[in-house]
C-alpha cells in the first residue's frame, strides 16, 4: 500500500525535531552537526534569533494578501536586492525552480519584444541542475531526472560545462540565451576555470543573447560574497536565486536588468504566493544579517580554514578522496569509494553531509560556521576515514 506521503524520497533514519544554530536534533535525542543546511537553505543556521523574531512579528500582523495589493516589505526587499546586485528589477516566486522558469521566460520575452521571436532556444550545460519542472528538467538535460516523463520539452541545447569552444559552436540563429550555474552544485560541486564567465559574457554580447545565471544554490553568501559571480566580476542579464534567500522560508526571486526585462509588462507573469508578507519578512531578515559589516568576510575566512583542513584530509587518505572541489562553503570531496557510503557513516557519527554527481561528498555548512564546528567536522571525517576498510 502506498504511504500517505508519496514515496519519492529515500529518506534517512532521522526524524528532525528541532534545530539551533549549526545543530539539528532528532526526535530520539540524537544531535547532529548539520553540514547540509537543508540543501544550502538554512544559511544562517537553524532558528536564527533575528529571523525567528522577524517572521513571528509578521505572522502576528499579516500573512497573505496576493499581489493585487502593494506589499511594502516586498518593495523594500526588491530595492535592497537591486542595490546590492547588477539588477534593476525583481520578481518574487516561491522556489528555485520557479525562479529559473521565469529566468527562461524573461529571455524568450526579451527576444520577442526586441524583434526576434524566432530566438527561443536556450543553451545549457551538461551536469547542471535547475529544478524539477518540465522546463527546468529540459534545461539541465539530465537523463536520470527526465526518465519516464515523456519527451523533454523542446527548445534546449547542451554543451560541456567550462568549455567555451563548445558554447560558441552551439550558438545558432534560434538561440536566445545561455544558462549556467556559476558553480555547479548537484552536478558535482564544480567551479569553472577563471575567465569562463567572462567568455560566456563575450559570446552572449557578440550574438545578441542574454546571459542567465542560476545562483539558487551558490548565491546568497554561500561563496563569501552575496552572489558567486561577483568573484569574476561578470554580471548576467537575468539571475535566479532562492534557497538561502528565505533562510528556510520558501521563497525565491528572478533578478533582471532593465534591458533584459523590456518585455515583462503587466499581465506577462504572476504568482499567487510569491513575495507575500511572510516570505519577504524572512528575506529582509536574512539580508539584515548577511549585509552586516564583516559577515561575508567572516564567511570567506571560515571557508579558507575549512578548505585547508579538507585538503589535509585528501592528502592523508588518498585511497578515499581524489580531490577537493568547489568554492566558499559550497565544497565537495570527489571520492574513490561510494560517496553515499561515506555520507551514511558520517551521519552515524553525528555529521550530516550530502552527495552530488560524479561521486562527490557535498559539504554545505551554515554561513555562521566557526572554528569549533570546523574542528568537530574534521574530527568526525578523520575518524570515519581512518576506520575505512583497506
Amino acid at each position: 500500500m502506498i504511504p500517505a506521503v508519496m514515496p519519492t524520497y529515500a529518506r534517512w533514519d532521522v526524524a528532525a525535531d528541532h534545530g539551533e544554530g549549526p545543530y539539528l536534533y532528532a526526535a530520539d535525542g540524537r544531535k547532529f552537526l548539520d553540514f547540509t543546511t537543508g540543501i544550502a537553505v538554512t544559511g544562517l543556521g537553524h532558528c536564527h534569533p533575528h529571523l525567528v523574531a522577524a517572521v513571528r512579528e509578521q505572522a502576528g500582523r499579516l500573512w497573505h494578501v496576493s499581489n493585487l495589493f502593494q506589499i511594502p516589505g516586498q518593495e523594500r526587499l526588491a530595492q535592497r536586492l537591486v542595490d546590492h546586485s547588477f539588477a534593476d528589477t525583481v520578481f518574487f516566486v516561491n522556489s528555485g525552480a520557479e525562479a529559473v522558469e521565469l529566468t527562461l521566460k524573461v529571455a524568450r520575452k526579451y527576444q520577442s519584444a526586441t524583434g526576434h521571436p524566432e530566438r527561443s532556444r536556450i543553451i545549457g550545460c551538461e551536469g547542471s541542475f535547475h529544478g524539477r519542472t518540465f522546463a527546468t528538467l529540459a534545461a539541465a538535460g539530465n537523463e536520470k531526472y527526465l526518465d519516464g516523463f515523456g519527451p523533454p520539452m523542446p527548445g534546449f541545447d547542451h554543451v560541456a560545462f567550462n568549455n567555451l569552444n563548445e558554447m560558441r559552436a552551439a550558438v545558432g540563429k534560434e538561440t536566445a540565451a545561455i544558462l549556467v550555474e556559476p558553480i555547479q552544485g548537484e552536478g558535482g560541486v564544480r567551479a569553472p576555470s577563471p575567465g569562463y564567465l567572462r567568455g560566456l559574457r563575450e559570446i552572449a554580447d557578440e550574438h545578441g543573447l542574454l546571459l542567465l545565471y542560476d545562483e539558487v544554490q551558490c548565491g546568497m553568501g554561500r561563496t563569501g560574497r552575496l552572489f558567486a559571480h561577483e568573484w569574476e566580476g561578470v554580471a548576467p542579464d537575468v539571475m535566479a536565486i532562492a534557497k538561502a534567500l528565505g533562510g528556510g522560508f520558501p521563497t525565491g526571486a528572478c533578478l533582471a536588468s532593465e534591458r533584459a526585462a523590456v518585455g515583462m509588462v503587466s499581465g506577462t507573469h504572476g504568482s499567487t504566493f510569491g513575495g507575500n508578507p511572510l516570505a519577504v519578512a524572512a528575506g529582509n531578515a536574512v539580508l539584515d544579517v548577511m549585509l552586516e559589516k564583516g559577515f561575508l568576510s567572516r564567511v570567506q575566512a571560515m571557508s579558507e580554514a575549512l578548505k585547508r583542513r579538507l585538503e589535509g584530509l585528501v592528502r592523508s587518505y588518498p585511497k578515499l578522496f581524489a580531490e577537493l572541489r568547489g568554492a566558499g562553503l559550497l565544497l565537495g570531496l570527489r571520492c574513490l569509494v561510494p560517496a553515499g557510503e561515506i555520507v551514511a557513516r558520517l551521519r552515524q557519527e553525528g555529521l550530516l553531509t550530502l552527495t552530488a554527481g560524479d561521486n562527490v561528498l557535498r559539504i554545505l555548512p551554515p554561513l555562521i560556521l566557526g572554528e569549533r564546528e570546523i574542528d568537530e567536522a574534521i574530527t568526525i571525517l578523520d575518524k570515519v576515514a581512518a576506520r575505512w576498510p583497506a
